[in-house]
């Protein structure tokens, strides 16, 4: 069977990017193949790792990638992006079958006590899982 490929694109694929690509891989990695990029990579933020493992996801294997990796390299099913700055600046990918944009605050922005900036990365976390959900269901239905 071939997978369909995803591509979530973030700013710096050091959060939001790595956070969907590790819950598409979770709850459906056996129908998709699952990539994230950046616009440009920045390392994956140590509170990204920190919030997924508090979940049972270990992503600190996983790299930050820059989207040229795979810019007219691949097809992809689906491309989505994850923030504004990678909705407006992404640049057309050929052969891509549909393009989706899936807006989440940038939680690196978050500001304030190490708890409350912990507390943005969980609530952007939870927020993304449960777009992942959707989206896996609405494509099996």
């Amino acid at each position: 069977m071939n997978k369909t490929r995803v591509l979530f694109i973030c700013t710096g694929n050091s959060c939001r990017s790595q956070m969907a690509e590790a819950f598409l891989k979770k709850y459906a990695g056996d129908k998709y193949e699952v990539y994230s990029a950046g616009l440009e990579a920045q390392g994956i933020h140590p509170n990204t790792i920190k919030v997924m493992k508090e979940i049972g996801i270990d992503i600190s294997k996983q790299k930050s990638k820059d989207l040229k990796k795979y810019l007219g390299k691949k097809h992809f099913g689906f491309l989505i992006t994850v923030c504004s700055k990678a909705e407006e600046e992404c640049p057309v990918f050929p052969d891509i079958s549909t393009r989706l944009y899936w807006p989440f605050d940038d939680p690196r922005a978050a500001e304030g006590s190490e708890d409350e900036i912990l507390n943005k990365f969980r609530e952007v976390r939870d927020q993304i899982e449960a777009k992942v959900q959707n989206f896996i269901e609405t494509k099996e239905n």
